[in-house]
């Protein structure tokens, strides 16, 4: 191991150690006090942050090109380290509320993060697949982390076996791309499939691109998009609220992640041939995300279902980006997106937590009714998560969505803007019956008041706002991001 190879991933090197110190750690924590649990896991992230912020602007490869450190992984890192940080202040009192603290919570949502982190970094696809399981196998067990809850449990399994099933595609997909091309590094790939495009070598395409099908179907999963999204709603509503919010944006954030790094840049030359198929899958996403929400009473599964719908509104991205005309504004537009949808789906996800009671009641959306009334503040705040999430001024939902769209338009898909645009107002129905049964049913609804869950909901919505008048400085981070990835 060189020094480059050292330095390049140190960010996850401290990220793991810390982790794997804090699981010894929290043996001598009493079980009345893993609030010191939590602290130490948001120390280290705070550290494992700061180091990464450090390395903004460097371009470096380690391990003989498996590793990258570049603007993409940067730009990634800091969303999963500040989704992490978000996560802790979800659980630090919901825990203790529910009856499920454990010190192993943090430990396993840290090592959670380092397999998120990797993920941005691969530039190989034995990485990404080892990244992947990193950042899998631990959310298998936070989402059962409710035991003895039954629909916890239940949660955890089905995770586990439809994410293993969908993982057996990926490690067979990089099997047949490897067949095609003879390496798994993303730059030889690239290259390789190029040189068979243009007829410069015999032609191994049929198979490569089955093996690119495969690989999309495995991250298809991983962000929940249709028709692989039928885990999403269970696993949502049985798994504790707090893991569910982490998941909602971690999880999906990191598919993407792998998404935009094997596409762009191991498959640029099967563009053409793989638009058609991405094109379905957005408009499918989207529909089916969108119109099955409606019929949710559950506030967690309907969130699980937007999440769905949102996946949909982010593929539109890799659908344009088919279009060399466009291709840097549509992954630059799908990173800012990422942000607009982390920031309000903390803020969503954080409200939710104060609404929930310790008899997992509290979680119907008639269970909202009287809440303008009673805690106007928190009432306010979620109708600003609703309305960004529609894509209604003034919240950075809508900016995100104006991004996109336009990109869309730009490249030629007026079609899947359509359905885009009409999808989101299929959303409205929705996510504003939440707020009209805040303010316009009566009720009583009981709130939990904890300051780390209070600071994270206030400061979502104030974010969500003001963003929103400015937003150039984030698009142009994102931006940046993705010209280091080209």
């Amino acid at each position: 191991m060189t020094q480059t190879d050292l330095y390049t991933i140190l960010p996850n090197i401290i990220l793991v150690v810390w982790a794997c110190a804090l699981l010894l750690v929290d043996l001598f924590i009493s079980k009345t006090r893993k609030g010191w649990t939590a602290l130490l896991a948001a120390v280290g992230l705070a550290l494992t942050l700061g180091i990464n912020l450090s390395q903004t602007g460097q371009s470096l490869t380690a391990f003989n090109g498996m590793i990258v450190l570049d603007g993409f992984s940067s730009f990634m890192s800091v969303l999963f380290l500040a989704s992490g940080l978000l996560g802790i202040a979800l659980a630090y009192d919901y825990l203790k509320r529910m009856g499920i603290e454990r010190g192993e919570y943090y430990v396993l949502m840290l090592f959670s993060l380092s397999g998120m982190i990797l993920m941005a970094q691969a530039a190989d696809l034995i990485v990404i697949f080892l990244a992947l399981e990193l950042l899998s196998i631990p959310l298998y067990v936070l989402a059962a982390f409710a035991r003895p809850r039954a629909d916890s449990e239940e949660a955890g399994l089905k995770y586990f076996l439809l994410g293993a099933f969908a993982t057996g595609f990926v490690v067979y997909g990089i099997a047949l791309v490897f067949g095609a091309t003879g390496s798994t590094s993303l730059g030889t790939i690239s290259s390789m499939a190029a040189l068979q495009a243009s007829g410069s070598i015999v032609s191994n395409l049929p198979l490569l691109l089955i093996g690119a099908g495969l690989i999309l179907v495995g991250f298809g999963f991983k962000v929940a998009a249709v028709p692989f999204h039928m885990w999403t709603p269970d696993v949502y509503q049985g798994a504790p609220s707090s893991v569910t919010g982490f998941m909602a944006v971690g999880a999906k954030a990191a598919g993407f992640a792998a998404l935009l790094r094997v596409f762009v840049t191991a498959f640029p030359s099967l563009d053409v041939k793989l638009v058609p198929v991405l094109w379905a899958l957005a408009a499918l996403t989207m529909l089916g995300g969108n119109l099955i929400a409606i019929a949710q009473t559950n506030i967690k599964r309907m969130l699980a279902y937007s999440s769905i719908a949102h996946a949909g509104y982010i593929l539109m991205a890799l659908v344009a980006y088919g279009n060399p005309v466009v291709s840097a504004d549509a992954i630059s537009s799908a990173l800012f997106y990422l942000i607009t949808y982390a920031i309000t789906s903390f803020g969503a996800w954080s409200v939710v937590i104060a609404l929930e009671k310790s008899d997992a009641k509290g979680l119907e959306i008639s269970d909202y009714a009287g809440l303008g009334r009673r805690k106007p503040a928190l009432a306010a705040a979620m109708t600003i998560f609703m309305l960004s999430l529609t894509g209604i001024p003034p919240t950075l939902g809508l900016v995100g969505k104006f991004y996109l769209f336009r990109t869309v338009i730009e490249g030629g898909y007026i079609g899947l803007a359509i359905i885009g645009v009409l999808t989101s107002l299929i959303s409205a129905y929705y996510y504003l019956r939440v707020v009209v049964v805040m303010y316009m049913h009566a009720g009583e609804p009981e709130t939990t008041r904890e300051p780390w869950l209070d600071l994270t909901w206030a400061t979502a919505a104030l974010a969500t706002v003001v963003l929103s008048f400015v937003p150039m400085a984030l698009f142009a981070w994102a931006s940046g991001a993705v010209m280091k990835l080209f």
